[in-house]
């Protein structure tokens, strides 16, 4: 009864060290929202740089999954090479090595004034208080390491339970167990500090403590894996790296580990740091032969899965470089508003054409186009504010609003969009499914929308363009029809008790006309572009 009890105790404060310690990294990404990304995707082509980077941030954040995941994401996205991801993740193993050093040479009984002081923080009622939660949840991860240490004690007195513990045991076993308990536990940073602790209590011997923590580092990627489900090769390609590179660093290991692992016995001091030192040397030395290797490595991944092909062409985004002047950034928001008018005709044929065929890869497709918007959306507002300080004069600071009032309205246009997908995504939620008729009103309406936004593209490649915009005018009158013979058949067909799927369309429609005034709205800017202004969207 007595060691059920000890059982119970243990688990409860293990399962408040993973609480803490998922808490305390997501309170960091609050904090730190875009500018975290930004910190990952500023990676450059000089791979050391993306391995410091991974460790910092990891450091940081206190896991090695989130960062690999967030930087697959990144890739993803199109913001990040797969080449600099690898960099990062990388580093992300490093950077998980402050939890084993913080533990190791205790710390961690700063825990309790950290909890005080994070509680007393974030009741104040001042900007210094959004990082209270922050110190707070830092220091619960340590507290209940402490609870852990202190709950484990009395099993320093059970003889039989030390003597398994202790007594070596096959090194492949270690690595399998901590690959599979890291996986379920999704953080290295849990198996290693627990690792740790039983060191420290003499529970555990410092032979079968190294191999723990060689398989935490393979368990880690099962989160990357399970996020890159989805995702483009690019992604699965970055994912299936951060797989390679932790399996290999093992086989790195292991041979010295089967010859020598028996020596480790003999370090009779301070077992807990030398572990956490070994951690650390461990991650380092992986990290660097990869970094040195990076080429080949990266060479052998896209040899297994292939060169493969991103889902859809990412745009150009714009960057500001130190011999940039007003006419420059002109020339290049003129080309990516040319490219990002186009993806946004793309975006709304998927979501249409989600509607039409009612296909879940094409509905997914959708999503994740929309997503990206949302992501370069921010992009383009960290460019628009970094060009404010090309500004000298009243006329440029006309011209560049001018510019920037020409994205908003894109962005309009991309909202639009996202509301006709919110729609569909409704339909979904709630079962319903088109009858043809209202597939073909759908159909109709779609193909007037896409005429649409091809008359304004002509008319912004052709400088020789009617001034008074007649074509254009004569389209958006056969798209407004369409738009108000469409609300004409759902308001009849709405009388009938059987049809729900026209209620269901109702605000399809009602989109549809906000993105047609958005599109007119776009279309009176009268946008120009010039005529070398036609290079294609980069992948």
């Amino acid at each position: 009864m007595e060691l059920l009890q000890l059982a119970m105790a243990g688990l409860t404060a293990i399962i408040l060290f993973v609480f803490g310690l998922e808490n305390f990294s997501k309170e960091i990404e609050r904090i730190t929202g875009e500018r975290f990304r930004k910190s990952l995707s500023s990676a450059t082509n000089i791979p050391i740089i993306g391995v410091l980077i991974g460790a910092l941030v990891t450091m940081v954040i206190q896991s090695s999954s989130a960062t690999s995941v967030i930087s697959i994401s990144l890739v993803n996205a199109g913001v990040l090479s797969f080449k600099n991801s690898v960099g990062i993740i990388f580093g992300s193993n490093i950077g998980t090595t402050i939890t084993a050093q913080l533990v190791a040479f205790k710390l961690t009984s700063f825990a309790p004034l950290l909890i005080v002081f994070g509680f007393a923080l974030s009741m104040l009622h001042n900007r210094a208080s959004i990082f209270g939660k922050t110190i707070f949840y830092f220091g619960f991860v340590f507290f209940s390491l402490n609870l852990i240490s202190t709950t484990l004690e009395p099993l320093q007195q059970n003889e039989a339970l030390i003597k398994i513990l202790t007594q070596p045991h096959n090194p492949i076993y270690a690595i399998l167990f901590g690959c599979i308990f890291t996986a379920l536990v999704q953080s290295s940073s849990v198996t290693t500090g627990l690792a740790i602790i039983f060191t420290q209590q003499g529970l555990i011997g410092l032979e079968n403590a190294v191999p723990l923590i060689l398989g935490a580092n393979i368990g880690t990627t099962a989160t990357a894996f399970i996020a890159v489900f989805n995702m483009d090769i690019s992604a699965k390609k970055a994912a299936f790296s951060h797989f390679l590179f932790n399996v290999g660093g093992v086989l790195l290991f292991l041979p010295a580990l089967l010859i020598y692992g028996y020596k480790l016995s003999d370090i009779t001091e301070s077992p807990a740091v030398a572990l956490a030192i070994i951690h650390l040397v461990f991650n380092v030395s992986a990290s660097l032969v990869f970094t040195i290797f990076i080429t080949p490595f990266t060479r052998v991944v896209d040899y297994l899965l292939g060169e493969g092909k991103m889902d859809f062409e990412r745009i150009v985004l714009p960057q500001l470089d130190e011999s940039d002047n007003l006419e420059s950034v002109k020339h290049k928001l003129d080309t990516s508003a040319e490219q990002l008018f186009k993806f946004l005709q793309e975006n709304y044929n998927s979501v249409t054409l989600s509607v039409e065929t009612n296909y879940r890869g094409v509905y997914d497709a959708a999503e994740k186009r929309i997503q990206y918007v949302e992501f370069i959306k921010k992009e383009y507002l960290h460019f628009f504010a970094n060009a404010v300080t090309l500004i000298n004069k009243e006329d440029e600071s006309k011209s560049l609003m001018k510019l920037i009032n020409q994205f908003d309205y894109l962005f309009q246009v991309h909202d639009s969009i996202k509301d006709l997908f919110e729609s569909k995504r409704v339909m979904n939620e709630n079962y319903i499914e088109l009858k043809s008729d209202l597939l073909m009103l759908i159909r109709s309406m779609s193909t007037q929308t896409l005429e649409f936004f091809d008359e304004i593209a002509t008319e912004m490649r052709d400088k020789a363009a009617h001034a008074d915009q007649q074509p254009l005018k004569r389209q958006a009158k056969q798209l407004q029809h369409e738009i108000d013979s469409a609300n004409r058949n759902l308001l009849v067909l709405m009388l009938d008790s059987t049809r729900a799927d026209a209620g269901s369309l109702i605000n399809f429609v009602t989109y549809s006309q906000r993105l047609k005034d958005k599109l007119t709205n776009f279309a009176s800017l009268n946008i120009k572009l010039e005529p070398d202004v036609n290079s294609p969207a980069s992948g």
